[in-house]
């Protein structure tokens, strides 16, 4: 089986949040949310490597945190000026045997260890793999003062982990930054790599915002 790895960017400030703490640093059920992710990865994918990345001002306070409680074997690398420079970095800390690698946002902590292990299994055989759930809400695009209504059976949410063989997405990474990478799936598009859509789950949410928790605990009280 190809080496796994997984890079965790943990970069947020929680200005949306409203706290002092970082949210990727906050309680979620007894337990910081980063180290939720950290150990769901390990969960799924007991022999990969994990690299966090954090701005250099948290990785203190994130080893202070962490000694606290139990988290998987984790590196960590330091984060940069872009999300981009954040990925470059945590793909340098990676081993060179790592053949497969997926990057997750940190504040994803309720991703499923079944849709991780489909997605690296898809990557195997597929260079760019990510997951994408079909919008609810109906969505108007706005052009100046006006505004018209758009096929949402077109549109995809894009979520995380997006996984990746690890060759392509190194020297995907070797191109200069663009302000057009929104993602890793779109640094890997603009290398010219096709990118293959695997379904999400609708529980997988990004923790951005004070009711994201609430919805966050709901679902670990639906869970258990």
């Amino acid at each position: 089986m190809a080496k796994r790895g997984v890079i965790i960017v943990a970069g947020g400030s929680g200005r949306r949040m409203g706290g002092a703490l970082p949210k990727q640093f906050m309680m979620l059920d007894n337990e910081p949310i980063l180290a939720r992710s950290i150990n769901r990865m390990h969960e799924a994918l007991p022999a990969a490597e994990i690299v966090v990345v954090l701005p250099e001002e948290h990785v203190e306070l994130w080893k202070n945190i962490a000694a606290r409680f139990d988290v998987a074997r984790h590196k960590i690398a330091l984060g940069g000026k872009e999300r981009f420079h954040s990925v470059k970095n945590g793909l340098a800390a990676l081993s060179d045997e790592v053949a497969i690698v997926g990057i997750h946002d940190a504040v994803r902590p309720l991703t499923s260890k079944k849709l991780i292990i489909k997605l690296f299994l898809e990557a195997e055989n597929s260079t760019a793999v990510i997951p994408v759930v079909a919008p609810i809400d109906s969505y108007r695009i706005v052009e100046g003062d006006d505004s018209r209504i758009i096929d949402r059976s077109a549109l995809r949410m894009v979520q995380t982990p997006q996984v990746f063989q690890a060759e392509a997405l190194r020297k995907a990474y070797e191109q200069p930054f663009s302000s057009t990478f929104t993602d890793d799936a779109s640094v890997m598009e603009a290398a010219g790599h096709k990118v293959t859509l695997v379904e999400g789950e609708r529980e997988n949410i990004k923790i951005t915002t004070p009711s994201d928790m609430l919805i966050a605990e709901a679902i670990i009280n639906a869970e258990s």
